[in-house]
């Protein structure tokens, strides 16, 4: 028994010692430029001098306004699809935690009985014998020595596929979180935007009223009437639609937060939101290899290089062990007397000599690493253009935000003077009709592009990988 002792730590000493058949692994090189865009959409969104990058800001320092926290860490315990995400890495761990253990022996415990009886003429002797046999063994059955790093690479494949898990949850966590802060954005211009509609409903209906008097003393025609009457009913069709919109916002909302959110949490408008931490794209795109879903693309490139070494090691032989050390006795008493110890040593090796569907593996496992690079660049390419996109916007919604308030001033100055001119029977009620529309027009505008800055801030630090933690 002590030789077989001898041959097992030997056997596992060698097994540590192991080596494994996968390719060394090499990150594959960017196919973006080393730097974000320049030019003339770019010039306010270079790194700002003292912002932290994303990355490395969480979300409640971005985020500022305390109501909207408040929505996100319901979401965070109640939304579903975030739970999701968690259960499939729990998943992803429990089946690394089984390739693992699976380089380490199995030891069982066993006790039989048997009782036997054989007939006289197959004794040998003259007479039926009836035998009782006890034995109680501790034992490892069918140890697969990893002498070619299969189970090593099977393992080193699970973790990686474990850890690309853990990346998409965190994808999942910053898509959540940018979603609840879009929609409620969105819910907070929709309803600045029913305000405004409902305040032009008032000032067209006093408009209408005002129109309607002149035309019953003579001093308007009926055409001036219904062209008034046309203003009160467009935007009568902007309320209901911007309710609408408000109602389907709270419902986005509670959907993404797992359950209602009361109403002192919902924002009255724009204005009442608090602005956002100022950060810093940086200067190189290397940060972008710290996005989550660029971490998991190469998470799973990994894996598919680790499963290289297991198909290679298809093609060598196979080392087993199954060894067991006990006592056995004709009778239960005798268990554990001197001498009665039992025990069995076989090793087995099994040695592939044509099997095609190996080649065909190898192969597969191959296709499988290039098509897991072409998805990972393919991967930092998406993101390069999401980023670059961002800053473009982001160097340029600030004049475009002038420019629109700009327009507002002046259309507002256009419709008193216009107004004034037609009480004074200078000019007719026509113009006064389209002065009227482009105020309201270039207002709703306004909300609009104060909406598409804030939401861009909240976009620019998603896409640069803030929220993950």
């Amino acid at each position: 028994m002590n030789g077989s002792l001898l041959v097992l730590l030997s056997l596992i000493v060698a097994f540590l010692s192991g080596c494994t058949m996968a390719p060394k692994y090499s990150r594959p090189e960017a196919p973006v430029p080393a730097t974000w865009p320049s030019g003339p959409a770019y010039e306010d969104s270079q790194a700002v001098p003292g912002a932290p990058e994303a990355s490395a800001i969480g979300w409640r320092d971005f985020f500022s306004d305390e109501r909207l926290h408040k929505i996100i860490e319901t979401a965070l315990h109640n939304n579903l699809n975030l739970r999701l995400a968690a259960l499939n890495v729990e998943m992803a761990r429990a089946i690394y935690g089984i390739r693992r253990v699976e380089l380490l022996p199995t030891l069982d415990g066993s006790a039989s009985y048997v009782k036997s009886r054989v007939p006289a003429d197959l004794s040998g002797k003259d007479h039926a014998v009836t035998a009782d046999a006890y034995d109680v063994n501790l034992g490892i059955a069918a140890w697969e020595i990893d002498f070619f790093g299969r189970l090593r690479s099977l393992k080193d494949k699970a973790l990686e596929e474990y850890l690309a898990t853990e990346q998409a949850r965190r994808s999942v966590q910053i898509s959540l979180i940018s979603d609840i802060a879009r929609i409620y954005l969105l819910l907070g211009a929709d309803r600045e935007r029913l305000d405004l509609a409902r305040s032009t409903v008032e000032t067209q209906q006093t408009v209408y009223e005002l129109v309607r008097r002149r035309h019953e003393v003579g001093l308007a025609p009926e055409l001036d009437v219904r062209q008034a009457q046309t203003r009160v009913e467009a935007a009568r069709v902007d309320e209901a639609r911007y309710t609408r919109l408000v109602a389907e916002g709270e419902n986005a909302l509670n959907l993404l937060a797992g359950s209602p959110v009361a109403s002192e949490l919902l924002p009255a408008d724009l204005s009442s939101i608090g602005s956002n931490l100022e950060i810093s794209p940086g200067i190189s795109s290397e940060v972008l290899l710290r996005r989550p879903d660029i971490l998991q693309a190469e998470s799973m490139l990994k894996a598919a290089n680790a499963n290289i070494g297991a198909a290679r090691a298809a093609f060598f032989p196979r080392i087993s062990l199954t060894t067991a050390f006990g006592t056995a006795s004709g009778e239960l008493a005798g268990l554990f007397k001197a001498g009665s110890s039992a025990w069995t040593f076989a090793p087995q090796i099994v040695m592939p000599i044509f099997d095609a569907r190996t080649w065909w593996a190898l192969k597969a496992t191959k296709v499988d690493r290039e098509i897991a690079v072409t998805e990972y660049q393919k991967t930092i390419q998406t993101a390069f253009r999401e980023v670059a996109d961002a800053l473009a916007l982001f160097g340029t919604v600030d004049d475009q935000l002038t420019a629109q308030q700009s327009l507002v001033d002046a259309s507002a100055a256009t419709y008193r003077l216009s107004n004034a001119r037609y009480m004074k029977g200078i000019d007719n009620f026509l113009g006064v009709l389209d002065s009227q529309r482009s105020l309201y027009e270039a207002q709703q505008a306004l909300i609009g592009t104060r909406l598409v800055r804030l939401t861009n801030q909240v976009r620019l630090y998603a896409v640069l990988g803030g929220g993950s933690d």
